[in-house]
């Protein structure tokens, strides 16, 4: 004689079989420099554009954002690329974090 499922097991089969939820899209990823006292705004700005690649007007205006607001969005991507680049700004000395941009 044969025992049917109860409902507990029928549910949990029907969990187990449903196909796996369609993650979200990625949501970038940003690297911020925050301002610190130990660095001058001069070196900030060389960083900005030997790393980067930034032209200097860019560069300079990263630096002002860092130096008067406290930070700024220096670089978006993956988490993978923001890991890098905050690696980079820790690098030259630099206080940087990596968030995701929401």
């Amino acid at each position: 004689m044969s025992v049917a499922p109860t409902e507990i097991e029928r549910s949990e089969t029907l969990e187990a079989e449903s196909p796996a939820a369609v993650p979200e899209p990625d949501v970038p990823w940003v690297t911020i420099v925050h301002n610190d006292p130990v660095n001058l705004m001069s070196y900030v700005t060389y960083v900005f554009q030997a790393y980067f690649g930034y032209p200097k007007d860019k560069a300079r205006k990263l630096m002002m954002d860092v130096h008067t607001k406290g930070r700024a969005i220096v670089s978006s991507g993956t988490r993978e690329e923001m890991e890098r680049d905050v690696q980079a700004m820790h690098g030259y000395g630099l206080w940087a974090t990596l968030s995701q941009d929401r």
